[in-house]
């Protein structure tokens, strides 16, 4: 799927990377949960914080979670890489502003992003086992036509993202959270929230889930057999994921994978 618009992100991104730190003039930030799964060309990211009601509307608003594709740039030769996350969709209302960071890596297993058009720092760690496999699919619909939903692979971990039907509320506002919107439209936040991002390790045909914009699936082992039809459609066989997909990458290459976890290891 790589285009002259999209020449694919370098290897170096590979995988899926947890946050460790965010700092930003607020303060520290430990504790958020953060993983970013990336494939050669698209991404999903999913932030769940620690401390949200999520038993509640307005507290599952406080997740995070968006997927899209990835581009890596260099405008300026004296400054680092530039990683922009052009988001096609998104569990918040839109951005007023570019997904985008400049990108140091102090190993191959750590990178840090600071802040373009926002004063923040943040550290990501890759994750062992999520090298070799990359694979993005777009579900298809009864009439076999691609949709935004994403299910995204990256070594032995997966990402499972369905957007929402509704659209936004008519008022919606520049910079308003889902929050916002809840609390603004509250006979609309079943809606709202309707809008499943998941995240765990795929072993053997089964798909254990850690974290979910939906905290019900937290903790379920559900079937995942996933296998290539051909060069441009694949099949899941069980489970909720059950159906046709559209190939958008699929990479398979775990023998490099083990190769370069090796040499990620202090």
């Amino acid at each position: 799927m790589n285009t002259p618009d999209h020449p694919g992100v370098p290897a170096a991104y590979h995988g899926v990377w947890a946050r460790t730190l965010l700092e930003t003039p607020e303060g520290r930030d430990t504790s958020t949960w953060v993983r970013w799964l990336q494939t050669g060309l698209w991404h999903g990211d999913l932030r769940v914080p620690p401390d949200a009601p999520r038993d509640t509307p307005e507290g599952r608003a406080q997740t995070q979670g968006f997927a899209g594709t990835t581009a890596i740039t260099r405008p300026d030769a004296a400054l680092p890489e530039v990683c922009t996350w052009q988001r096609v969709i998104d569990f918040q209302p839109p951005r007023s502003t570019p997904d985008a960071g400049h990108m140091v890596f102090e190993t191959p297993a750590r990178v840090i992003e600071t802040g373009i058009h926002g004063l923040y720092l943040e550290v990501w760690e890759r994750l062992p086992g999520s090298l070799g496999r990359r694979i993005a699919l777009a579900r298809l619909d009864a009439d076999g036509q691609p949709t935004a939903e994403r299910l995204l692979v990256a070594g032995v971990y997966c990402m499972h993202l369905r957007p929402r039907v509704a659209a936004w509320p008519a008022d919606l506002v520049p910079g308003e959270t889902l929050g916002d919107l809840i609390r603004r439209h509250p006979t609309q936040a079943g809606a709202l929230l309707d809008f499943e991002i998941a995240f765990g390790r795929k072993e053997h045909g089964v798909w254990t889930l850690e974290r979910a914009t939906q905290p019900a699936l937290e903790g379920q082992v559900l079937p995942c057999a996933l296998h290539r039809v051909d060069a441009a459609r694949a099949r899941v066989e069980r489970g909720p994921l059950a159906g046709g997909w559209q190939v958008l990458e699929w990479v398979d290459d775990t023998r490099n994978e083990a190769i370069a976890e090796m040499h990620e290891r202090p």
